[in-house]
């Protein structure tokens, strides 16, 4: 039940929008929260009175939201336990939403879930301005600030016994990628009772920013530090990522706030003075050193990390022999395997190395058009990887250093979707910050815009993408003058563009503009790699959990035979949830979900071995691919009966491209 009566709420409410009662008594935040009630009364048309619950996510819809947010939810992981151990005596839980509201992750003690779920407090939950009125969460999402909304701060009628704390996280390109909140069913009325769990908040905000940007630039230097030396190991304050050349790549909020200059591309040695010494060396004797800043002349003591993830030159040396065996022969080849050898190919050179032809092939492509102004365009299906891929490639490239701004075209709401990518000037619509806020596009300026599912954009907005890949500006919805944007673009999409444009559901000239260069990822079932790729995420979800786990052979031939219809995506939630659950040493078949489970569960058939069924995938698929797809022809050169060869494809979950 609310915590006050209805009609009370609603001409409170009601009261405050019209200027008859007062805002909210003893909020530091009182015209925050009434311009809030004014937008969710007369934009939103919300009922104050209201005592529904909030939307929540279907199983399958926050999955996939979740897998857009792997490496957000992977640094904020430890914060949330730590915060909610903090506050659970309290009865708070801890909630961690996405950049549009979505409750992507959560921290609730087990005997007290349902108790927050009737409130509205539950994983999948959506806490949107447009769809819940005032609230912390969409507070944060409209104002980027922190803020407390206590109790009949809250808009509609059922959160008014809620109150929560909650605080932007922020991505090192500065733009928003999620809120932490804090919320109790029940606490005193006094609003300063919540000071304290709010300053926790906004710290553990602070450090899941941290852990991000150490997530995203783990290919990087990092420069960890504080004005006091004995404070460097244990909680550094400044943390500067910069590349092998010297250039700042990304900086925490704290190191934007007391060094002048991080916001723009600058060299760490305009920084700090490094005449002294060399910080690659300071990283490899592992000590702490003082570093002086030359704009303030004050020491700040320092150590370097060095880069968590890069090719060595073993790496480049097999990379540099598989293109030269690859059929290039002379003084050509030899010239690009050194060019190679000498590149810093991060990511993309797993990619490179990959057993499947089509991925080694993409790989390659990419690294020859990196750098040539030339757009890309990744097909394939949901959940192969192609945003992984477009990372990969940015980080092989030239912009390496500078912003990677990812764009969902078919997760923003339509309404939306034109402030997001073109950004807006002050007043450019009812709610619009006073300062205005610019859009993925301007952030992405020196960088890589990626516009994933760019076949959902919709035509109106087409046509604005369209002048600004042709003039290289951006004009701000509501402005009046041109902001010039410097931008490499990597789109991708699952849908057919080529028949959406016969069908007139996608700009022609658009469509041409953006596929400068086509590279079609294949679905996992179809990849000849599909051991290593099992075994790659294994080893990055059992290191995420913490544990030392191995795969159980069995089991990973079986993954191995799996469709895999939500490809890589589906693969990484099903190893993660084993390797969570798992009670022994070992992943085996029993730790994995239900209606997985259920699937590979051994029937009369001979399991395949580790070592073997990627190989004989491989050879079907080769041999059916190399015959067109004809199962006789297959099946001769294969030296196995037609029957036969229908039963190994049923088994690995091969399926040809005509069903694909």
């Amino acid at each position: 039940m609310p915590y006050v009566a209805q009609t009370q709420h609603i001409d409170r409410v009601r009261g405050a929008i019209e200027g008859r009662l007062p805002a909210p008594a003893g909020a530091p935040d009182a015209q925050r929260l009434v311009s809030s009630w004014q937008r969710s009364y007369e934009q939103y048309r919300l009922d104050p009175g209201s005592v529904i619950g909030p939307r929540v996510l279907t199983s399958a819809e926050l999955r996939e939201v979740q897998g857009k947010e792997e490496a957000f939810l992977r640094a904020s992981g430890q914060c949330l336990t730590r915060l909610h151990e903090m506050i659970r005596v309290a009865d708070y839980c801890v909630m961690l939403t996405d950049a549009h509201g979505v409750t992507i992750d959560y921290r609730i003690d087990r005997d007290r879930r349902s108790h927050f779920k009737h409130a509205g407090l539950y994983i999948g939950s959506c806490w949107s301005e447009q769809e819940e009125g005032t609230c912390a969460v969409a507070n944060v999402l409209t104002d980027l600030a922190p803020i407390i909304v206590h109790k009949i701060d809250h808009f509609r009628a059922a959160f008014t016994t809620l109150t929560c704390s909650a605080s932007p996280i922020f991505a090192p390109t500065g733009e928003l990628i999620g809120v932490l909140d804090a919320s109790a069913v029940t606490s005193p009325d006094n609003r300063d009772s919540q000071r304290l769990v709010y300053q926790l908040v906004r710290q553990s905000a602070a450090l899941i920013e941290d852990g991000y940007l150490l997530n995203q630039t783990a290919q990087h230097w990092v420069l960890f530090g504080h004005q006091s030396r004995n404070f460097v190991e244990a909680q550094p304050e400044v943390l500067i990522a910069f590349d092998e050349c010297g250039n700042i790549a990304a900086s925490n909020r704290r190191a934007q706030e007391c060094i002048a200059g991080l916001r723009g591309p600058r060299h760490i040695d305009e920084i700090f003075d490094t005449s002294a010494l060399h910080l690659h060396d300071v990283a490899r004797s592992d000590t702490i050193v003082p570093l002086r800043l030359r704009a303030s002349g004050a020491v700040l003591h320092a150590r370097i990390r060095e880069p968590l993830r890069r090719s060595s030159r073993a790496t480049q040396a097999t990379v540099s022999a598989t293109r030269v065996d690859s059929g290039g022969t002379g003084h050509h080849a030899h010239a690009n395997a050194d060019a190679y050898a000498r590149r810093d190919l991060g990511a993309l050179g797993r990619f490179l190395r990959s057993r499947d032809a089509r991925i080694a092939h993409n790989a390659e492509v990419a690294l020859r058009i990196a750098g040539k102004r030339l757009p890309i365009l990744i097909l394939g299906e949901t959940g192969v990887g192609k945003e992984v891929f477009a990372h990969a490639l940015h980080d092989a490239g030239s912009r390496r250093a500078r912003p990677f701004v990812a764009v969902n075209c078919g997760a923003i709401p339509e309404s939306l979707i034109e402030s997001e990518l073109f950004g807006y000037a002050p007043g450019a619509f009812t709610g619009a910050r006073t300062r205005g806020a610019r859009g993925k596009i301007a952030l992405a300026h020196t960088g890589t815009l990626f516009l994933d599912e760019i076949g959902d954009m919709p035509l109106s907005l087409q046509t604005r993408l369209l002048r600004v890949l042709a003039e290289g500006e951006v004009m701000p919805l509501g402005g009046d003058t041109p902001v010039r944007v410097d931008i490499d673009v990597i789109c991708a999409t699952h849908r057919d563009l080529s028949r959406m444009v016969a069908d007139g559901a996608f700009r022609e000239d658009l469509y041409y503009r953006l596929s400068g260069a086509t590279l079609q990822m294949p679905p996992l079932r179809e990849r000849a790699d599909v051991l290593d790729v099992v075994q790659e995420v294994f080893e990055e979800e059992a290191q995420v959990a913490g544990h030392a786990l191995t795969l159980d052979p069995r089991l990973a031939g079986r993954l191995c035979g799996f469709a895999w219809p939500g490809n890589i995506r589906q693969l990484r939630n099903v190893l993660r949830y084993a390797c969570a659950v798992c009670d022994s040493a070992r992943v085996e078949l029993r730790h994995l979900s239900p209606d997985i489970a259920s699937v590979l569960a051994p029937g009369d058939a001979a399991i395949p071995s580790l070592a073997n069924v990627g190989d004989e995938r491989a050879r079907i698929v080769d041999a059916l691919a190399r015959h067109q797809w004809h199962p006789n022809a297959a099946a001769q050169a294969l030296g196995m009966s037609r029957a036969t060869l229908y039963r190994r494809i049923a088994k690995l979950g091969i399926v040809g491209p005509h069903r694909s």
